[in-house]
This record gives structure tokens, C-alpha cells and sequence, in this order.
């Protein structure tokens, strides 16, 4: 489970050299010794110097708006050829970058020692390059043809015909040109980006970020770069993933929120490192070998180990004890020039620690043992040395867990409770089991490192890292032997264990994270079953089964309370029954809580009896986890005011099936059941993550402004709580959204927020054409924008956009345009089989790549335009996935046989198995070992990298255990 398909190195779609990744390298630690202003950076000051044109300073800047505005507006052919142009001289003079680069470092470190020359400098700078980009914009009209594949989009080739030669770009100005200009048309830089910005601002580290990030999660250098400038960037995955694929190098947005992940805590070590040399430096203990051991820091372990004897409040090392009585002075002597040596010269019969020559002998022996415990040569060697040699990590039964632990807890653990296994080959679940059971001081844990390690590095260090210079006696010898294993059982040791468990431990917890979001995404994206009114059931004994019919626009059509299991069931059938027929409802959807065997039992009941004639009645069971925590929410009130919170459980149930995305994302992702050991994980992590899975599925699957809801829009990438109550009241008060250019006049939402949510926000034209027909041609007044011009309300004229009910985005609009006069189609073709036709005959003639060239973009970019232009109106993609599985009996566990072969529906997936409903009231467990990729479909449209909840499986049950009720499968095929 630890190496999985999305871990894979990424092949490079185009080839570097090694000069262009010496290029990165070069210009990566450049960028390291950044400015510290968000507005100034310090390629901008190079640029100013470079040139040596003095510029009028009142006049440029006042310019900078206008081309804010123009940038987008760009309708004629002639600018894309000017992008090309430029991007084709960006390549040519990648050597003179780097020459550029050279003379930067030289000028870094007296930039970074004075605050207010360098604010001073950035804004003298910022206006020299505003004028540099305006003069070259000039230069650059009427370029010629390019082999190089131009910019993503049309949106911000102003941007790039000005800004990508240049090393920056400019703060201050739009972020639709910030973007652009950041990138290479095809992903691979040309030059190295600032990499680690707001790390730099705080500590320069003696480590490049875009390498280690690179390194740790197995991506490509430029495509680690091109993540951290979209990151930072502020860039939301959802528009990352479907409109910027060509600069991540088509990863998915697993891979992408890994890296970010890894980025943040790479961050949050500098972060750490800073304020760790600030206090120490503060108490003045530091020193030039200390400064260096922590600025080689890259885990939080790492400094610990490190910064531990520095520690507010600590008595001190063993080590510093000794240096406090003046015995560093002999451990170096014994290194560099042990035949000079009189440990005898040292003794002081009046000072503790120094009134005998074994005391001696043991503070210069501590002193060594912290030298070698901090040297980083000598840890780099163990750490490597311990990767080729076989570790294990052993659990065992607590001596004291019996008296103070329940019985039943401590049975949990009976698979760990004399365990050992490699830790190289150890599952992420037990992992995380045996975390959980040392917490509950069950289970004892520790690291095995052989004494063959602890011998070969021993040989090592004697031969080579702390040989000696000279000869030295063999009562020197000794100490240094002894150095040599105090260091490594008192010092070393621990640190490799707590590096082990602790690297372990968030593999796992990250393994763990991810697995919840990839059975949250499925779970989000069940096919939904619009067109039918829904009977919800939350089945209850005593207090009755809840009742709630929604018509199939999710109105609620009636509520009502029915006892089906206290001896009224007959009664209650004619209450059903004619609900069902007044409301020409066929489908009972029934809650997977309690009661939920008998309530179904009896609907199968009834249904087998034909009792419902003349209505064909089916039901399906789903999950009502977190359902009863909806309905008591503050959301729910508002939006079912005055209804009896256990009426509201039933309608939220009904609802999950009509449509699951748009009621689930009102309930707390963590509450949804779809995880495991989400107790024992990071609660940090698992919030951003299930936050970022949600935001994923609602931004892709779309939202039909006018129509959405609150709770659903807020989940749209780029908008939030506030954003969405802004959308909503604008929606009230001026009444439904007419094109997408509406949302700029919305409260709070400005150009970032628009670039990142135009794409994934819908505006149906039927809507539009049967509601708003009367508004059309009326220019927009009644705004009251404050500060923002009347010039962006007025003067707009209200004319439906049918490019705003798809995927394309307003920034490839033009292109999109050509893209229709090229293949001869229209705007009325949108979606019709005529548009599909025209679309493949002209693909079939030059093919996407060529047809990309001749419109000047990107393929990925032409293919969401494609995919635009020929899904029909109103397409879902969830429509592709499987739906619910309606039945009309009932199978019981007592009825199973071992080899009987079933069809069912997977429940969770978990690091160990994959749970599926078979329909007996009981989950079976399909072993991991089981789930193997000849199993899996390959033809059928996956949503993710394995099993997970809602898909249909054929299953054959290999072990049936009635006492325990657990069921034990063999997977045959996905359905």
C-alpha cells in the first residue's frame, strides 16, 4: 500500500537538458535570498539596474489600471502572435538569464541587510518595469510565427507579451496577468521560480525547497516550481487541475494536495528553525556549528535533536556540563593532535568533575559523544546505512494494561500483542492500530536496530569521520570508543527511532487522510436520480419510523410518523400505502440506522405481496450517518423552519439519493462514516483535506447560479461563506444572474475570486430565456458598488452568454470563438449532434495538437473547449457513475452458504479491505489482498485509484462467521 500509482515519478513530457536543470539549481538558490516585501521581489531590482533607464516616477504607475482592464479585452488575432514571439526570445536568452541571475547574487546580502532601502528600491523598481513593459510591448508588435506552443489562453497575452522575458512578475497588477506570465506554455520552465517566497522571508536555509519537495514526493523539479508559484499564487486546486494541466504535468489533485501538504510542512520547519535561532541567539548560546546544524534542519525531529540542550528551563546535556569545566579543549586535542595530550594537567582536586582522571576521561568522553550525536556527515551515514539493513518494529502486551484496561479493549489487540515486522514492509492501518493501542497503554512499542548496525558504524566513524590525527595512545583509543557507543545507545539510537515512528506515523496518517477523501469523492459523486418523488424512511422502534415524501425538484410534499414494529404494522401498511399512491411515489429510500433490518423486512414484505398496486414500489437502503446532526444544525432550521428535527432526518435521507452532492456538503465531512481511524489522524489535516475533496467535487460537477443553493455555493472554488451570502442577496435584490461578467458586480468578489470560480459556475439558458426575456438590452444602474466606478455598471448591456453553461472559461471565450468560426459551427450548436460532427471532422483533418497550434493555445486548454461545445445542456458527468441498487427482497445472513456468489454495493474502503453490502443486514470484508488490478475495471470510467463507497461488485463469500457476524468475501469482478 505504500507505493501507489499516483507516488509514480511522472515521466517528463519533453526532455531537459542538464544545463537547464543547472540553470534551476543556480537561479533556485538565487531566489533563496529573496526580498522580504510581498510587493518588491528582487528580480525586479535587477532588472532596474540592468537597463540603466531613469524613468519619470509620477506618471507610469497611473498607467498600470488601464492595462489591468485592456488585458482581458484582447479580440484581434495580432496579439497571440506577439505571445509567441515572446515566448520564443524567452527561451533564446535563457543564458543571459542566467548571467543576470550571477550579478544578482553578488548584490543580495547588502539588499537584505537595510528594510528601508529595499521597500525604497521595490518601489522605484516596480515603476522602472512597468515602464520596461510598456516600451517592450511596443517593440514586440508584428511577430513572426513560432514553433513553441503559446500561452494557456488568450486572457493575458497583454501579460505575457510584456512580462515573459522578464525573471518576475509585476505584484500590484491583475492576478489573471500574475499568472501567466509565471509560466512556460508547456509546464517546463525555462528559467527557475521563486520557489520557497515566504520561507525566505524569514531564514535562509542550507537546503533548496523545490529539491527537497521534489525529492519527497517523487514529482519533477519544474513541475514542483510551477506548484509552489500556483500555490502561492493562491491558486484553488479545482481551477489548477481543469485549467492550468499543462504546468503540472497532468498530475491529479491527489498527487496536488500531497504537495501541498509536504510544501506546508517543509514551511512550517523554517518557520520553526527561524524563531529557534532568534531565541537562542537572544540567550546568547549560539555559535557558527550550532547555526549551521540547525539551518541543515528538515524535519521537526531533526531540530528537536538539535535545539534539545537549549531548551528554556533544561539543566543542561551531559556534554555542555563538561564544556563548562573547560574540557572541549581536550576532545578537540584528542582529534587533532592526540600525542599532545595530558589529560593529567586537567585534574582539579577542589572541582566536582575534575578531582579524578576517570572524571576526566567521562566529561571528555560526553563531549565527543555530542560532537558525533550532532555531526551532520555522521547521522547522513547512519541514516543511509540503516535504509540497506533490516529494522523492525515489535509490539507487546503492556505489563500494566490488565489492571487498569477493560478486557474487551485489550482483546482488540490480540493481533499485536507479540508483533514484529520490517518496518519497510509494515501496512499503514497497523501502524496506526499499534499508535492507537500504545496510547490506550495497551500495547509497549519499540524500534530493533540490529548490533550489526550499531558495529559497521562504529568501524566507520573510527576509520574515517573521527579517526585521529596522529597517533594517539590506547587509553585515548578507549575514550574514543566509548564516545562511540555512549553516543550511539544514548543519542543516536533514540533519534532513529523517533524518526522512524514519527515518519511512519504520518505516512500513515496521510495514507489514511487520503484514503477518507478518495471514499468521500466517490461517495459525493454517486449518480444522482433526479425525475422521481422519494419517500424517505428513518426507521426507529419506539418512537416510530419518520416519514418524509420530496417531490423531484427536493420540495417537501409531506411529513408523517408511522409504528411499524409495535404491533400496528397492518394499520400503518394503509397509512403507506395510500401516501404513496396520492403522491404517485414509487421509491422508498430507507436509513441504514436503527431498525433499518426490520423496517426493510417489511417493505420487502409488502412489496413481494404486491400490496402497493398498481404502483411498481422499489427501495434501496442508504447512509444516514450524520444525518441526525444535520437536522439540529442552524442550517437546517433555516432551511426547514418550524419542522420536527427527526422529520428533517428523513427528508435529508431522501435527498441523498436525489441528489447526494447537494445534501451531503452540509454535513461535516468527518460525519459522513466513510473513513478510518479518523480519530487517531491530524484533525488539521483531515479538515483541509475533506474540505479541498469537497470543494473538488462540487467545483467540477458545477452549480447553475440561479438556482443553487447557499450551503452548495460556498464549496465552489474561490467563493466562500461570505462570498456566497454576497452572490445570494445580489440574486434577491437585482434578481437571476444574466451572464457570468454579472459576478464582478457582486460584493467581495473581485478578479481572484472571479478567475478562480467563473469556470465552474453555470448559467442555464432556458432559465434565462423564459425568466429574464423582458430585462434584456437593459443596462445595469441600480449597483451601488461604493468606491468600485460606475464606468464597470453602466454602459454593460445584459445579453445571455450561452458559453456560460459550460466548462469553458471566460478567459478562453476568444478562443473559443475562433475555435467555432474555424470548424464553421455556431453559438445555437452548442451541445446538439451537428456541433459533435463538426468537431470531429475538423479533428480528423489536423488533429487537436496542430489545431492548438493554429489558434495559438495550449491542448489541454482546446480540449476543455471541445468538451464545452459538445456536452449537451444541463450534462452531468455523475451520470456515468453507478446508481443506487433498488430492491424488492431480502436475503438473511442464516441464508448464505459459503461459494455463493452476489452482487453488492461497497460501503467504505480501508487500507486492509473494502467493505460491501450484500443486502444480509451485515457488511462483508473483501481482504486487500483480494482487490487485485486484474479485478478491476478498466474499461468502465474510474473515479479514483481503487474500490470505493457506491460502486457495484460481484462477490463470492469464502467465510461465514454467524457468532461474531462477520462475512468474509472474494472479490470476482466490478460490475
Amino acid at each position: 500500500m505504500s507505493s501507489l500509482p499516483r507516488r509514480a515519478k511522472i515521466q517528463v513530457q519533453t526532455a531537459v537538458s542538464k544545463d537547464e536543470f543547472a540553470c534551476f539549481s543556480e537561479l533556485s538558490s538565487a531566489s533563496e535570498e529573496d526580498d522580504k516585501e510581498d510587493n518588491a521581489w528582487e528580480p525586479q531590482k535587477k532588472v532596474s539596474r540592468s537597463r540603466k533607464q531613469p524613468a519619470p516616477k509620477e506618471s507610469k504607475p497611473k498607467r498600470v489600471p488601464r492595462v489591468k482592464k485592456n488585458t482581458p479585452l484582447i479580440s484581434d488575432g495580432s496579439g497571440v502572435v506577439d505571445v509567441k514571439e515572446e515566448l520564443n526570445s524567452s527561451v533564446a536568452i535563457a543564458d543571459v538569464d542566467l548571467e543576470k541571475e550571477k550579478n544578482k547574487l553578488d548584490t543580495v546580502q547588502t539588499l537584505k541587510t537595510a528594510k528601508t532601502k529595499r521597500k525604497n528600491s521595490a518601489q522605484r523598481t516596480k515603476k522602472l518595469k512597468i515602464e520596461e513593459e510598456m516600451s517592450k510591448a511596443s517593440n514586440l508588435e508584428g511577430g513572426t510565427n513560432s514553433t513553441e506552443i503559446p500561452s494557456t489562453s488568450t486572457m493575458w497575452e497583454g501579460a505575457c507579451k510584456k512580462e515573459e522575458s522578464e525573471d518576475d512578475f509585476t505584484f500590484g497588477q491583475s492576478p489573471l496577468k500574475k499568472i501567466k506570465t509565471e509560466m512556460c506554455p508547456q509546464g517546463q520552465p525555462v528559467k527557475f521560480p521563486a520557489s520557497a517566497n515566504n520561507i525566505n522571508e524569514e531564514v535562509e536555509m542550507n537546503w533548496d525547497i523545490v529539491q527537497v519537495l521534489s525529492e519527497r514526493t517523487n514529482i519533477e523539479l519544474w513541475v514542483c516550481a510551477n506548484i509552489i508559484r500556483l500555490f502561492n499564487d493562491d491558486n484553488t486546486i479545482p481551477f489548477i487541475i481543469r485549467y492550468r494541466k499543462e504546468l503540472i504535468n497532468n498530475l491529479d489533485a491527489d498527487s496536488l494536495r500531497e504537495v501541498r501538504q509536504t510544501l506546508e510542512e517543509l514551511r512550517a520547519v523554517a518557520k520553526k528553525v527561524h524563531s529557534t535561532i532568534q531565541k537562542i541567539k537572544k540567550e546568547g548560546k549560539m555559535s557558527e556549528c550550532l547555526l549551521k546544524a540547525l539551518l541543515n534542519c528538515k524535519t521537526l525531529e531533526e531540530l528537536e535533536h538539535v535545539s534539545a540542550p537549549y531548551k528554556t528551563g533544561s539543566k543542561g546535556t551531559k556534554a555542555q556540563r563538561a564544556k563548562q569545566l573547560g574540557l572541549e579543549r581536550a576532545a578537540w586535542t584528542l582529534l587533532e593532535k592526540p600525542g599532545e595530550l595530558n589529560l593529567l594537567s586537567y585534574i582539579r582536586p577542589d572541582v566536582k568533575g575534575l578531582s579524578a582522571l576517570q572524571d576526566i576521561e567521562t566529561g571528555v568522553q560526553h563531549i565527543l559523544a555530542d560532537m558525533i550525536a550532532k555531526d551532520k556527515d555522521t547521522l547522513d551515514f547512519i541514516r543511509k546505512l540503516c535504509q540497506n539493513r533490516y529494522i523492525c518494529i515489535q509490539s507487546s502486551l503492556a505489563k500494566v494494561s490488565s489492571k487498569k484496561v477493560n478486557e474487551k479493549d485489550v482483546d482488540k489487540f490480540q493481533l499485536y500483542q507479540n508483533f514484529s515486522c520490517n518496518i519497510r514492509n509494515i501496512q499503514h492501518h497497523q501502524i496506526l492500530a499499534i499508535n492507537r493501542g500504545e496510547n490506550l497503554k495497551i500495547l509497549t512499542v519499540k524500534v530493533n536496530i540490529s548490533d550489526g548496525v550499531k558495529n559497521e558504524f562504529c568501524r566507520w566513524c573510527i576509520q574515517n569521520r573521527w579517526r585521529p590525527r596522529g597517533f594517539a595512545r590506547p587509553e585515548l583509543m578507549k575514550i574514543l570508543h566509548n564516545s562511540l557507543d555512549d553516543s550511539f545507545k544514548r543519542l543516536i539510537y533514540p533519534l532513529l527511532c523517533r524518526e522512524f515512528r514519527a515518519k511512519l506515523t504520518s505516512d500513515a496518517e496521510k495514507e489514511s487522510v487520503m484514503m477518507f477523501g478518495r471514499n468521500l469523492r466517490q461517495l459525493l459523486l454517486t449518480s444522482p436520480v433526479p425525475g422521481r418523488t422519494l419517500m424517505g424512511v428513518d426507521p426507529g422502534y419506539k418512537h416510530g419510523c419518520k416519514l418524509a415524501i420530496i417531490s423531484p425538484t427536493s420540495q417537501i410534499l409531506h411529513t408523517d410518523v408511522v409504528y411499524l414494529h409495535c404491533g400496528q404494522g397492518f394499520r400503518e401498511a394503509e397509512k403507506i400505502k395510500r401516501l404513496l399512491l396520492n403522491f404517485n411515489c414509487s421509491t422508498v429510500v430507507i436509513g441504514n440506522g436503527t431498525a433499518c433490518r426490520e423496517t426493510e423486512a417489511y417493505f420487502a414484505d409488502l412489496i413481494m405481496k404486491n400490496y402497493f398496486a398498481p404502483l411498481d414500489v422499489v427501495y434501496c437502503i442508504t447512509s444516514e450517518a450524520g444525518a441526525s446532526i444535520y437536522s439540529v444544525s442552524p442550517e437546517a432550521n433555516k432551511e426547514m423552519p418550524g419542522l420536527d428535527p427527526n422529520l428533517r432526518s428523513a427528508v435529508s435521507i431522501a435527498r441523498r439519493v436525489q441528489d447526494p452532492l447537494a445534501e451531503l456538503v452540509k454535513i461535516e465531512p468527518k460525519h459522513i462514516g466513510v473513513g478510518m481511524y479518523q480519530h487517531d489522524v491530524s484533525q488539521t489535516l483531515l479538515k483541509a483535506t475533506l474540505d479541498s475533496v469537497v470543494e473538488e467535487c462540487v467545483s467540477f460537477v458545477g452549480v447553475d447560479i440561479n438556482i443553487c443553493s447557499e450551503v452548495l455555493l460556498r464549496h465552489i472554488a474561490g467563493l466562500n461563506a461570505n462570498r456566497a451570502k454576497n452572490i445570494i442577496e445580489w440574486r434577491e435584490k437585482n434578481g437571476p444572474f444574466i451572464n457570468r461578467e454579472q459576478l464582478k458586480k457582486v460584493k467581495g468578489l473581485g478578479p481572484k475570486s472571479f478567475q478562480q470560480c467563473a469556470g465552474f459556475i453555470r448559467i442555464n439558458q432556458d432559465y434565462i430565456r423564459t425568466f429574464c426575456s423582458q430585462i434584456q438590452g437593459v443596462a445595469v444602474t441600480s449597483e451601488k458598488q461604493g468606491k468600485k466606478k460606475s464606468k464597470t455598471t453602466v454602459d454593460i448591456v445584459l445579453k445571455p452568454n450561452p458559453l456560460d453553461q459550460t466548462c469553458i472559461h471566460p478567459e478562453s471565450y476568444d478562443i473559443a470563438m475562433r475555435f467555432l468560426s474555424f470548424i464553421g459551427g455556431t453559438l445555437c450548436e452548442i451541445g446538439k449532434p451537428e456541433m459533435q460532427q463538426k468537431i470531429n471532422s475538423s479533428l480528423e483533418k489536423e488533429g487537436i495538437e496542430k489545431t492548438a497550434e493554429r489558434l495559438q493555445t495550449t491542448a489541454h486548454t482546446l480540449q476543455v473547449i471541445i468538451d464545452g461545445l459538445s456536452q449537451p445542456e444541463s450534462f452531468d458527468f455523475r451520470t456515468e457513475f453507478d446508481k443506487p441498487d433498488f430492491k424488492r427482497s431480502i436475503v438473511c445472513l442464516e441464508d448464505l452458504q459459503v461459494g455463493t456468489v452476489l452482487t453488492g454495493k461497497v460501503e467504505n474502503a480501508t487500507l486492509f479491505g473494502i467493505f460491501v453490502d450484500i443486502g444480509v443486514g451485515k457488511s462483508g470484508l473483501i481482504p486487500i489482498r483480494n482487490v487485485t488490478e486484474a479485478k478491476l475495471s478498466k474499461t468502465k470510467k474510474r473515479r479514483s485509484l481503487g474500490l470505493g463507497p457506491g460502486e457495484r461488485v460481484e462477490v463470492r463469500v469464502l467465510n461465514i462467521d454467524i457468532p461474531r457476524s462477520r462475512i468474509t468475501l472474494d472479490l470476482i469482478r466490478v460490475l
